[in-house]
């Protein structure tokens, strides 16, 4: 699938490429499956990049609606206590 990932052009090219890697992991999420342990750690690194809750909110919101996938419910399967570190994050549409 070519989606468009959302970038912002203040972040240093390292930044760009941590944010599309992100952005891959979701997208990967839906199409074969992601360890938990890999999407937090991409998730992390995003965070880092973008601390402010709104932008988060924003760039997912501009994600989702190119890819039809939801950022917010491959975030909260991640970041579920109860989950093993070692399982598949595995979502459909």
């Amino acid at each position: 699938m070519n989606i468009n990932i959302p970038i912002s052009l203040d972040w240093t090219k390292e930044e760009v490429i941590d944010v599309v890697q992100f952005f891959e992991g979701i997208e990967k999420a839906y199409e074969t499956g992601i360890e938990k342990n890999e999407m937090l750690t991409l998730y992390k690194r995003f965070k880092k990049i973008v601390p402010s809750k709104s932008e988060e909110k924003q760039l997912f919101k501009q994600f989702d609606k190119e890819s039809n996938y939801s950022c917010y419910h491959v975030v909260k399967e991640a970041l579920n206590k109860e989950m093993p570190a070692t399982k598949k994050i595995k979502l459909s549409y």
